[in-house]
């Protein structure tokens, strides 16, 4: 599905990724992968000029995956954020809740993904 996000778009996506979920029999996940996309699709929001993300939720073996990908190259890192820092948590946050996650870049922008075990 191919978004252009917003400060309220995460809500609907993240309903979207309940359904699917509930559908599965995988409602288990619905808190830790919503909170997992819900920190990907704010840092499109906050860092992808057009705003624009592709996201794309599988149903795997192991349980769920779910990338997002969008138009800007680039290395992603989970830091530590200070004590007193605004942001900075979001893919520390996306790595506490899911099993695994990463990125892939190429020339033409970025996918993060993660998978949670069902």
């Amino acid at each position: 599905m191919g978004f252009t996000v917003g400060e309220h778009s995460a809500g609907h996506i993240r309903h979207i990724l309940r359904m699917f979920l509930a559908r599965w029999g995988l409602d288990e996940l619905a808190d830790s992968g919503g909170l997992a996309l819900t920190e990907l699709v704010a840092n499109v929001v906050r860092h992808v000029p057009d705003s624009r993300c592709t996201v794309l939720i599988l149903r795997e073996s192991h349980g769920l995956r779910v990338e997002v990908a969008d138009g800007v190259s680039g290395v992603l890192v989970a830091r530590a954020a200070g004590p007193l820092e605004e942001g900075g948590r979001g893919l520390a946050l996306v790595e506490a809740v899911t099993d695994r996650w990463g990125v892939m870049s190429g020339p033409e922008g970025k996918t993060v993904w993660f998978e949670c075990d069902g």
